[in-house]
């Protein structure tokens, strides 16, 4: 499995964690999630979720209002509760 733009893989032998990394800076906020392996059965589950919550993160920014050209504190609440959920 390759990386994608903004999903990184983790598959380091010597670190307890495999997995896939989300992260996503958009208007001076950046979001990070980390989808480990075992936790979603297995590398391409977690590479599914974190793909479905990259989409919903990217239309909720992409969507959002800006202040003075950052992303607003509802928007960034909103992100970090997607990002919970997943």
């Amino acid at each position: 499995m390759k990386s994608k733009k903004n999903l990184t893989r983790f598959t380091y032998e010597t670190t307890a964690f495999q997995g896939w990394r989300l992260c996503l800076s958009r208007a001076g906020s950046t979001f990070t999630k980390y989808f480990s392996d075992k936790k979603y059965g297995g590398g391409r589950k977690a590479l599914k979720a974190a793909d479905e919550t990259l989409k919903s993160l990217k239309d909720l920014i992409d969507n959002s209002r800006r202040v003075n050209g950052k992303l607003s504190k509802t928007t960034i609440k909103k992100a970090e509760k997607i990002l919970k959920d997943a």
